[in-house]
């Protein structure tokens, strides 16, 4: 459709437009079925998206932390000190300003809903990023290796402004009931407040794991996995719906910035795994799935619908934009103003979404996306380098994108002027994007404004190149898998301290409380509602004959041996203030050595006391 003239009314403070941004998790393009696919039912998805403004070009990171680092701060997201889901390089600066701070300093009350995946320590975790209102799980999905031990999508644990509190339920109904009663009462309770609610499921990112009968009307249509994850699509779809209603019940729809998005590829495309080629009608007719430098891989639906602020009709906007354009445009539509000058990569898409400004005013634009999923970054790495027409993917593969929606035909010999303009937009973007990308993001310990016992978390190793991995999920834990790897550490008072080397976390009580302890329960789950093949993420545990255990703190090296076949260690050691390395070890009774993967430590004195 052809875009209309408009101009949003010029509403006074007290009526500034709430915010309810829903982000989804692994949920490709083709992922619903307003965007072609044939076998998935959306349906209350599909009518938000026949009013919305949509955006067709909309690109974010080709994996979940670097798209949501882009997107609440404004910047290429390796700028921030995000280009990995993992290994310490999940985590935002401290330095950089975000998104939910610029909105409450604004006046927004600020609430958030499910992943966050930026950051699971004091300074870096939601709430002490400008969010007043948090309900989360750690890293980057229910099961990894920091979530609250056990959790498997139902009736599990989550931080409540992180302190752990049990729920009753699947884990996405959670989410957005939790969102539904932080809406209700906050209107019911501040009605002059505007209020910015983000809700991010972890769903439908594996384990596909599923309420009974979500994936029964996929049975037999699509592989059994398959099922399931749209199965997740289907619940998610139902909990926009009631979302929705609940809008329209408090009569705040109207004022009401509506934003439904996806974080990436599909994690389930159905695809040519060898070739990455298309299946005719999924993943509308994109190459790649998550983690694909091809546009299946970081090109998502976005639909936003403001009735207040005439944005609605069913209109597309086919200029490419990016997740670095949704904070500028949402601070330029409620009017908000940061107390300091923001230097954001992403423009305001305000003039496009209202249709003042054209298509062909905007063709030269560059924007660029890439996955680097290793431990420093490596240049042309999974990189795509995008206009409106064209596609430059590792910085030798040239595609035309208005042509071959699929990427199948190479044009590089055919436009070798073309690639050249774009290796030196890459170039630029490559100066500007990882400057200083040397410089550690450390995890503070005995800091007085953060926790007194800080839990430091083998998910957020740096790790040996060799390695090229750390232990990331429960399953890894229980299998007792030997990686190893050292955290970046900023003492922040010097003093005695006290480290607690684990295997298990210490909520624990299956393998640490005595056997017939209270709450020493096995873990019971309804098998038909987990997806098979992550049966071994819940269960199957690999013992482990612990001998020693071993600290290294900068200079300080200190050794003891184990006699707790639990995995538990504890030593007292003085730190001087400032930043350093720690890496914890246990070593095995047949010489193999393994990281402590659950570390707490604690001051307990200053020093010279």
């Amino acid at each position: 459709m052809s875009a209309q003239p408009n101009t949003p009314p010029q509403a006074p403070a007290t009526q500034r437009p709430n915010i309810v941004w829903v982000i989804t998790d692994d949920q490709g393009y083709g992922d619903l079925s307003c965007t072609s696919n044939p076998v998935v039912k959306t349906p209350q998805i599909d009518r938000f998206y026949e009013d919305a403004i949509r955006l067709t070009d909309f690109h974010v990171g080709p994996t979940c932390a670097p798209t949501r680092a882009g997107l609440l701060t404004g910047l290429y997201s390796g700028s921030t000190g995000v280009w990995h889901t993992i290994g310490g390089r999940s985590i935002i600066r401290q330095s950089i300003t975000m998104l939910p701070e610029v909105l409450r300093d604004g006046g927004y009350a600020t609430a958030m809903f499910g992943k966050w995946h930026l950051g699971d320590n004091y300074p870096y975790r939601p709430h002490d990023r400008g969010f007043e209102t948090v309900i989360h799980h750690p890293a980057g999905g229910i099961g990894q290796q920091p979530d609250f031990w056990g959790n498997d999508y139902f009736d599990d644990t989550y931080l409540v402004n992180n302190e752990p509190r049990k729920f009753e339920g699947y884990c996405t109904d959670v989410w957005f009931d939790q969102a539904g009663k932080f809406i209700e009462d906050h209107v019911t309770n501040n009605s002059e407040e505007p209020f910015f609610c983000y809700i991010a499921p972890n769903a439908p990112h594996g384990p596909y794991n599923v309420p009974p009968g979500y994936a029964d009307p996929y049975a037999g249509k699509v592989p059994d996995h398959v099922a399931r994850f749209y199965g997740m699509i289907t619940n998610i779809d139902e909990n926009f719906a009631q979302l929705r209603e609940l809008l329209q019940r408090l009569a705040i729809e109207d004022n009401t910035i509506v934003i439904f998005m996806t974080d990436n590829g599909s994690s389930c495309p159905m695809i040519d795994r060898k070739t990455g080629a298309p299946e005719p009608g999924f993943n509308g007719g994109l190459r790649g799935g998550k983690g694909s430098p091809y546009d299946g891989g970081h090109r998502v639906p976005v639909f936003i619908r403001w009735p207040d602020g005439g944005l609605t009709g069913g209109r597309d906007v086919e200029a490419l934009t990016a997740n670095i354009d949704v904070m500028p445009t949402l601070l330029d539509l409620c009017g908000v103003e940061a107390s300091r000058p923001l230097d954001m990569d992403g423009h305001s898409l305000r003039g496009l979404l209202y249709g003042n400004v054209k298509l062909e005013d905007v063709e030269s634009r560059v924007v660029v996306t890439d996955s680097q999923r290793v431990l420093e970054p490596v240049k042309w790495k999974d990189s795509a380098v995008m206009t409106r027409r064209w596609r430059l993917i590792q910085g030798d593969k040239l595609f035309d994108i208005l042509e071959d929606r699929a990427q199948q035909n190479n044009l590089a010999a055919e436009f070798p002027e073309v690639v050249e303009q774009l290796r030196q937009e890459y170039e630029a973007w490559w100066a500007h994007v990882y400057a200083g990308s040397e410089k550690p993001i450390p995890l503070p310990v005995g800091d007085p404004e953060g926790p007194k016992t800080v839990q430091l978390n083998s998910h957020d190793w740096r790790y040996a190149d060799s390695q090229n991995d750390v232990v990331w999920n429960q399953k890894q834990v229980r299998q007792g898998v030997a990686y190893t790897g050292f955290w970046e550490v900023d003492v922040v008072t010097a003093g005695r301290y006290q480290v607690e080397l684990r295997r298990w976390p210490r909520e624990d009580r299956e393998h640490i409380a005595p056997p017939g302890d209270p709450g020493n329960e096995p873990l019971v789950w309804n098998k038909s509602d987990i997806d098979p093949s992550y049966l071994d993420w819940y269960s199957g545990d690999t013992p482990l004959d612990i001998a020693q255990a071993s600290l290294v703190v900068g200079e300080q090296q200190l050794t003891q041996a184990v006699t707790d076949k639990q995995g538990i260690s504890v030593f007292e050691i003085d730190l001087p203030e400032g930043f350093t390395h720690m890496r914890a070890e246990f070593e095995l009774a047949g010489g193999e050595s393994l990281g402590a993967y659950y570390v707490y430590v604690t001051r307990q004195s200053d020093a010279g006391k």
